[in-house]
């Protein structure tokens, strides 16, 4: 699977909406109606944020709607958990489906009533070969499948059958119905499917009314038709499921003709984006829950402090296409930035402080000074920083004896603090261990506000800083990718799992405005990246999640394993 970097076509330009255009002008369809129908057995991940922008984008562009309808066909996995996080994400996206949500179960009544005019049409029978016995039945790609020994029970057999499973007669696994198709077709999937399985569960919404469930591939064309979709989106792994979508749609007596389109689904570099694999993450204790900030749901994006709006522009940047590939995330990170760099506030924060004292500065004394809040939007103003005789900087920021190109702290160096004054680095001050624990410093007072000095002598390197006095220790997690190979393997993902996926660094000094508790949104810490306060926060420790870094992490990490 090749990586993707750029979209195949103009953002807002694809073959779907070439399609909705095309049946618009025809006067094939009047109002435009889409649906997006999550199972809700889990946490919606980033590649559901592309079908939900597809989905209520197309919907929105001509003038139409969008539904949200759970497809909640299988209680053993369904749980309301589910339904409110994905309500409270599509909400977060940015959409809305106009009204009270949809559900298959809704349709439940329905459903079963068009499965009995199947029956009556002899195109449906109850099955009662096992589970094993059908797979073993079904034949391959290149054999046709052998037809059920009770394949051709009579009518009213069938219908009395059907109605004993409804009644809760049978126990699970004992009766299946299935569509009376073609055994022999080369698409496996008009090979007879199951329609209608026992399974006697508590529904979330239903209770224990039902005990037979209709299959996805029953409730959801049927679902469409109900609610007079005109085009069903699905992603690429449905196309072979279209026949079976068209023949149940041609076989009932629906009220409208929606038409299923498949589209390619979001693939990214060092992600996986399998349900299944993410249940296991959380079960298995691999991550926090459905909102770590490592995991690619949407909700973990939200508690990692990414922007909805970010997320939209990604979807938008790699487009819609028919065939899939692999997307680099640095895409996403780029997107990222890109929205944080212009809504963003500016402050300083030192994750692994080193304490410096500015020899010549006042003791007991401190000034402040103006500090730019975004110099991407004038209207953002400026704050008041306070400097004073000690302070901390990053130990990354200092060397005894400097690297070639090394231009930071390191004795008899002079470097430019930013918004405050030139220093220059005098004495280095070590523990009985050898480790340096302080730089003693002296400043030039006609550089206030780290302006040129009269001389004109200049500085290769200008570093943030934290008052010590004013400084609030804080915790600061920083993220890296969840996985260690670009392209992980799902049914080994633990094999690839990043030991060092997120790094909690404790003792860090933050500016008293970030910690103040008065900016609920992302920040950039100067130098270091786009931060967000977490929910884990407590009074007198904040926590604060790295969101992205300046710069893209993924690409520097590949270059340091070589890859």
């Amino acid at each position: 699977m090749n990586v993707s970097d750029t979209p195949a076509r103009e953002a807002g330009q694809d073959f779907i909406r070439d399609i909705v255009t095309a049946d618009r002008e025809a006067g094939r369809v009047g109002e435009v109606v889409t649906r997006f129908p999550p199972e809700p057995n889990g946490y919606l991940h980033i590649g559901h944020a592309k079908s939900i922008c597809l989905n209520f984008g197309v919907a929105q562009e001509f003038g139409g709607h969008c539904n949200l309808r759970f497809d909640d066909t299988n209680p053993t996995r369904e749980e309301q958990e589910f339904i409110d996080a994905i309500e409270r994400d599509v909400r977060w996206l940015g959409f809305d489906w106009g009204g009270k949500a949809v559900h298959a179960s809704d349709y439940f009544e329905q459903l079963y009533d068009w499965a009995i005019h199947l029956i009556r049409d002899g195109k449906a029978y109850v099955d009662d070969q096992s589970q094993e016995e059908m797979r073993a039945s079904r034949g391959t790609l290149t054999e046709p499948g052998r037809e059920s020994p009770w394949r051709n029970r009579a009518v009213e057999e069938n219908l009395d059958l059907f109605a004993r499973m409804r009644a809760g007669e049978f126990p699970n696994g004992a009766r299946v119905l299935r569509a009376k198709i073609d055994m022999a077709s080369g698409n496996i999937n008009l090979r007879d499917p199951v329609l209608y399985r026992i399974l006697h569960a508590s529904h979330p919404r239903t209770g224990t009314a039902w005990c037979i469930y209709p299959s996805y591939d029953f409730a959801h064309g049927q679902s469409d038709a109900i609610e007079g979709v005109t085009h069903s989106l699905c992603t690429l792994e449905f196309a072979d499921h279209r026949p079976l979508y068209d023949w149940l749609i041609d076989n009932l007596p629906v009220p409208s003709r929606p038409r299923q389109y498949e589209f390619a689904r979001l693939n990214l570099t060092y992600t996986l984006l399998s349900k299944r694999v993410l249940t296991e993450l959380v079960r298995g204790g691999h991550v926090t829950g459905w909102d770590d900030p490592r995991m690619p749901t949407i909700a973990g994006l939200r508690r990692r402090g990414v922007p909805p709006e970010a997320i939209r522009d990604f979807i938008g940047r790699i487009g819609v296409a028919r065939a899939d590939s692999l997307v680099d995330v640095a895409m996403l990170e780029a997107s990222i930035r890109e929205v944080l760099n212009r809504i963003a506030p500016r402050r300083m924060a030192v994750l692994r402080p080193l304490k410096v004292v500015i020899e010549n500065y006042p003791e007991g004394e401190g000034e402040l000074l103006d500090a730019v809040n975004n110099p991407e939007d004038p209207t953002a103003g400026s704050r008041a920083v306070r400097f004073a005789r000690e302070l901390y900087v990053e130990r990354d920021d200092f060397m005894e004896t400097p690297e070639k190109k090394f231009f930071r702290l390191f004795p008899g160096n002079e470097v430019r603090l930013r918004y405050a004054y030139f220093v220059t680095c005098r004495e280095v001050v070590k523990d009985g261990a050898g480790n340096v624990i302080e730089l003693r410093c002296t400043y030039d007072p006609a550089t206030r506000g780290g302006e040129t000095p009269p001389d004109g002598r200049k500085v290769k390197a200008t570093l943030h800083w934290v008052s010590a006095r004013d400084a609030v220790p804080a915790e600061v997690r920083l993220y890296n990718p969840l996985f260690t190979t670009p392209e992980p393997e799902p049914g080994d993902f633990a094999a690839s799992l990043n030991p060092d996926s997120c790094e909690a660094l404790n003792g860090c000094m933050l500016e008293p405005s970030i910690a103040a508790g008065n900016e609920p949104g992302p920040m950039q810490f100067e130098r270091l990246g786009y931060f967000f306060r977490d929910a884990d926060s407590k009074p007198g420790l904040p926590v604060f999640n790295r969101v992205v870094g300046l710069r893209d992490s993924y690409a520097r990490q590949a270059a340091r394993s070589g890859g």
